[in-house]
């Protein structure tokens, strides 16, 4: 049961991954563009929703990264 559970989180880890990165804007602009994160960036180098993206991106990788390591030890 607890398997499924950390199995179910990491998939989530997973999708809400894929979906900040493409979030980033890069050197030509990110998807972020399309929802209007390039005003914001135009006229400041880095700007709060760029911060907080971010460190949300951060905290997903990291539970992403320890439910890769709990499901590595329990399937042992």
């Amino acid at each position: 049961m607890l398997t499924a559970v950390i199995l179910v989180l990491q998939v989530v880890c997973c999708l809400a991954l894929i979906f900040l990165i493409l979030m980033h804007s890069g050197k030509g602009g990110g998807l972020s563009d399309m929802f209007g994160g390039s005003v914001g960036s135009a006229a400041a180098g880095s700007t709060v929703v760029e911060k907080n993206l971010d460190r949300i991106t951060v905290v997903v990788a990291v539970v992403f990264a320890f439910t890769n390591i709990i499901l590595l030890l329990r399937l042992q």
